[in-house]
Parts: structure tokens; C-alpha cells; sequence
């Protein structure tokens, strides 16, 4: 590899690793949302542009920190602003001179700026798209696909948000104690579609899987139960993400696409995640309290990564919680993967007629059409199964589920082995 090729490797695995910690350090010291991510993003640049000529600096983190810094001052310096933030500013700069700032000063940074980002004054779509763009540093294009708008839409949506912080002069804190239980659902919301979003990019060009993303929901989320250490939806949320990165080893093949759960190794899934995750599971049981949406989903993923084999999958135990689960989350998509747990139990018929009375709200919904094309195979519906196939491939989110789907499709005539429709089980 050339000197200009690593060191491009170094920017594009800075911005994976630093953006969140980055964007949060600005918005902290400089109050303002629009500020830390055009500072954050021009440093970058001047990476891409620097790195390669001069060589990646020793510490790639607290290099990024200080250009983008000055970055910011520079800014705030073209646009004339005299007032007391300009001060701020020049003052931090005049006190600059020396070493930059330790790197990860402030351990909750991230958790701060998820806080701010998921206020209750933002609509909850918003909430996610900024929290994407703030913390998993996503770009607005990327963020657009997710929720099936135009680019353009994002862009206008994500800086509605901004501009509603720095009017309503939401704070850049951690919420008092006392708030903390208000604020918490939101907060969940958006570090669980986080989650979602690195574990399977919703991007037509994305990688399948986006580890740095999951581990940066993961590390927030236990920062979030830290705080409220007797909160059963934030262990819930904990035990969901934990039980779930612990089969990423095995979700992707070699040639890249995407491996079901009835088809992976299961003796490469991180059995201390799984054993984490598990303990979980079972505090909130023994709390006795009825358990809510992310316990349940938890609960559902530990009856999966309880069974050696998918042949031993307890599925009556997994249509139980989803029973519960409706009753909580009547949504279609909860109906659809409770759908796909009874094909298993009472048979693909039975399914099937489940999942075709979904088909008006998730028309659009590409694993709505894949379960149809999986129930339709098993039916010896070939025709029909081919066509569900090809739409599911059509409005697939990434390279790596259309590969899957289309191996699938080619497979038409093939015996399909249970366990493979379960949506939660790639």
C-alpha cells in the first residue's frame, strides 16, 4: 500500500472513529450545532487534503480536535459576530497556544450531544435524523434513503432541528435527574434506529454492516442505564442491542452478502455478549414487573441465541412474547415478524394470510415482500414466490440484502430449511 493510500485509509477511519466525539467537543465549547459540524467537516477536508502529503500526525484525534478548533474560530471571526460567544472564541484561541486538549476528556461528550439532539421539543423524525448526522456522522444523503425522502427534504429537515435548538436555546447537558425519566423514551427511540442503522445500513452502496455505528449506540446506551440503573427498558434496549451485534460475526459472507440466522455458524456469535445480554433478560424478569417493547424484543432474541441449532428454536415461546408485544406496539411490523414466527409453528399457510392482510401499510417495505416470497417458496409457489422475490429486491436497502435476496430467488425450487424468515435474524 503507498504512503497516499494509508493515509487516506487513516481519514476514512478517523471520521468512522472520531466524528461523534469531534462534533460533541465543538457543540460543547462553542454552543452551536451548525458550527461544530461545518468545523468538524473542514478539518476533515483539510485531512484528506494534508495527510497524504505530510503524513498521518501521531495523534490523528487531538490533530482533528485543534484544526477544528480553529476551524470554528475562523468562522465565527468571518461572520463578524462581536458578541460574547466571538469572545469566548478569541479567548479560547489566545489560550491555545500550547498543547492541544487531552482527547476524551469529558467521558459522556457523545451522550451529551445525543441528549441535546433528542429533545422532546423535536419532532421524533427529526430527533433520529439529527442524532444520524451528529453522532453516527451519516451523510444527509445516506440519512434521506433511511426515511425515504429527498435529499433536499433532509437537508431542510436536519437544519429545521438545528435551528430549533439554538431559538428554543435547548440546553448541551445531560438532562437533571429529576428529568431524566421524561427524556428517556425519546432517547431509547434514537439510539435503538442508531443501532438499527449500523447493523443494517439502510444506503443502496452501504456496507451491510456499520460496526462503528453499533458499538457507538452500545457504549451510549450503557452510559444511559448508568444513569438510570433501575430503568427496565434501558436494560431491555441494553440486552436487544447486546444479544443482537453478538451474531454480527456471522451475518456477512466472505462474498459479502447477508447470512440468516437458520443459515449462520453459530459457533462464531460472541458468546460473552450473548451471556451479557442473557443476564439482562433475566434481571427484568425477576424484577417482576410487566416488561416493556425492548424487553420483549430483548426476550425474543434470547429464546433465538438460546437454541445450538434453529431446529431447537423455541418457536411457541417466541409467538407468546410477540403476543404480548402486539398488545403494546400494534404496528405492522411487530404483525410481521410475529407472522413470520407462526409460519413456523402452524405452517406457511397460516402465515401467509397473516402476512397479506399487511400488505397496504407495507407495501413499500422490502422484508414485508421477502417473507411473502420465503412463505410462497415454501407453498410450492414458485411464480408467485419469483415475483414477491424480485419486488423485495427492487426496494432492498443495501448490496449486501440484495445479494441475499437474490441468491434466494435463484434458489426458487430448492427445500427451505426453517428458521430462515425471522426478520431480526440476519
Amino acid at each position: 500500500m503507498s504512503t497516499a493510500e494509508g493515509a487516506r485509509e487513516a481519514v476514512v477511519r478517523a471520521h468512522r472513529e472520531e466524528w461523534a466525539r469531534l462534533v460533541a467537543g465543538l457543540a460543547r465549547r462553542f454552543g452551536d450545532l451548525d458550527v461544530a459540524e461545518e468545523a468538524a467537516a473542514e478539518a476533515f477536508a483539510v485531512a484528506v487534503e494534508r495527510w497524504p502529503a505530510g503524513g498521518v500526525p501521531p495523534n490523528p484525534a487531538a490533530w482533528l480536535t485543534t484544526t477544528a478548533q480553529h476551524k470554528a474560530v475562523d468562522r465565527l471571526r468571518r461572520e463578524g459576530k462581536r458578541d460574547d460567544k466571538h469572545r469566548e472564541a478569541q479567548m479560547w484561541l489566545d489560550d491555545t497556544a500550547g498543547p492541544p486538549e487531552p482527547v476524551g476528556a469529558v467521558e459522556d461528550e457523545r451522550l451529551r450531544l445525543v441528549f441535546t439532539c433528542a429533545h422532546p421539543a423535536l419532532a421524533m423524525e427529526a430527533r433520529v435524523a439529527l442524532t444520524l448526522r451528529m453522532v453516527g456522522g451519516l451523510t444527509v444523503a445516506e440519512i434521506a434513503r433511511a426515511f425515504l425522502v429527498s435529499e433536499a427534504a433532509m437537508a431542510r429537515r436536519i437544519t429545521r432541528a438545528k435551528d430549533k435548538i439554538k431559538t428554543a436555546g435547548i440546553p448541551y447537558r445531560v438532562p437533571r435527574e429529576a428529568d431524566l425519566p421524561g427524556r428517556v423514551s425519546g432517547v431509547l427511540a434514537v439510539l435503538f434506529l442508531v443501532f438499527n442503522e449500523g447493523y443494517l445500513a439502510s444506503g443502496p452502496d452501504s456496507d451491510p454492516v456499520r460496526p462503528a455505528l453499533t458499538a457507538e449506540a452500545i457504549r451510549l446506551t450503557r452510559l444511559v442505564q448508568a444513569l438510570l440503573p433501575d430503568d427496565g427498558e434501558v436494560a431491555g434496549l441494553l440486552a436487544l442491542m447486546l444479544l443482537t451485534e453478538a451474531r454480527r460475526p456471522a451475518r456477512v459472507s466472505a462474498a459479502g452478502d447477508l447470512v440468516a440466522l437458520g443459515e449462520q455458524d453459530r459457533g462464531s456469535w460472541d458468546a460473552a455478549l450473548i451471556a451479557e445480554g442473557h443476564r439482562l433478560v433475566r434481571e427484568r424478569l425477576a424484577a417482576g414487573r410487566a416488561p416493556g417493547r425492548y424487553q420483549l424484543l430483548a426476550a425474543v432474541n434470547a429464546v433465538h441465541t438460546s437454541a445450538r441449532d434453529v431446529r431447537d428454536t423455541d418457536w411457541s415461546q417466541i409467538v407468546a412474547l410477540y403476543d404480548q408485544l402486539v398488545r403494546l406496539d400494534a404496528s405492522p411490523v411487530v404483525a410481521l415478524n410475529r407472522a413470520i414466527a407462526v409460519a413456523e409453528l402452524d405452517g406457511p399457510e397460516v402465515a401467509l394470510a397473516a402476512v397479506d392482510r399487511l400488505r397496504d401499510p407495507l407495501a413499500g417495505y422490502h422484508p414485508f415482500h421477502a417473507t411473502r416470497a420465503d412463505l410462497l417458496r415454501r407453498l410450492g409457489r414458485s411464480q408467485e414466490s419469483r415475483a414477491a422475490y424480485d419486488r423485495a429486491i427492487e426496494l432492498a436497502g443495501n448490496t449486501g440484502e440484495r445479494a441475499y435476496l437474490v441468491r434466494r430467488r435463484d434458489q426458487l425450487g430448492e427445500p427451505v430449511q426453517p428458521g430462515r424468515l425471522e426478520r431480526p435474524g440476519f
